[in-house]
């Protein structure tokens, strides 16, 4: 008797081994199929919970955190316009001392520079002042010692030269001081407002020496004169004697 290959598969183990797969497999269905239902349920229960409209609980705690939330925003604004306003405040017033400062320099620079040179014309002005003065009380005093009444016959004549000469210098002195301060004839109510001429003093010294010997003879003609006068006068009394 001959043998096939299929004398040697246990059929018993087989069936066996069948029926115990397909067991299995139909609980593992049967269990699948529960958790599959369950995760669906769940995925409903939460699309209702979504779809559902909010309580009023719900709504007074959102309008509650919305106007907090409004109330910070409020108050950061109000902080940012102080400081908005007191930046500017601080701008407004760099501004002004830029301004002071720049306008102040420019003036005081001036003012200082005008005043120096005032300074120096004035302090020059009462030097010059002090001269004429000195030089007119010096020229005073020469002519109030003059006292014909002290002459006596041996020297009156020398007196008289010496008097002319003195009359003559304090003339001078007097002309100088003329040209030096027009306050002297009346042109100014003030030696400030009458400063001295020393453009016109340094033009005359300019000029050629006939016109300075013309210049001289007009400001000391009566001078001349006068000694013309003394001088005949003694010549006649000295010719009568």
């Amino acid at each position: 008797m001959a043998l096939d290959e299929t004398d040697f598969v246990d059929r018993d183990y087989q069936k066996a081994r069948t029926g115990g797969v397909g067991i299995g497999s139909g609980a593992s269905a049967s269990a699948g199929s529960g958790g599959g239902g369950g995760i669906a349920a769940g995925a409903e229960s939460r699309a209702d919970s979504l779809r559902r409209a909010p309580t009023r609980e719900e709504l007074d705690s959102q309008l509650t955190s919305t106007q907090q939330q409004l109330a910070k925003l409020r108050e950061t604004q109000e902080q940012l316009e102080r400081a908005r306003t007191a930046v500017e405040d601080l701008r407004r017033r760099r501004g002004e001392f830029q301004a002071g400062r720049d306008e102040l320099r420019q003036q005081l620079g001036r003012g200082v520079g005008l005043l120096e040179k005032a300074e120096f014309e004035s302090r020059r002005d009462a030097e010059q002042l002090g001269r004429s003065l000195s030089g007119l009380k010096e020229a005073q005093a020469l002519v109030e010692n003059l006292d014909e009444q002290t002459w006596t016959d041996d020297d009156w004549e020398q007196q008289l030269g010496r008097a002319l000469t003195t009359i003559e210098n304090a003339h001078m002195e007097w002309n100088g001081a003329r040209l030096k301060w027009p306050i002297l004839d009346g042109k100014g109510s003030s030696v400030a407002e009458a400063p001295p001429r020393v453009a016109a003093l340094a033009g005359i010294s300019d000029l050629p020496f006939t016109k300075l010997c013309r210049l001289g003879l007009g400001l000391t003609w009566p001078l001349v004169v006068l000694g013309g006068s003394a001088l005949g006068a003694a010549i006649l009394l000295w010719w009568r004697r």
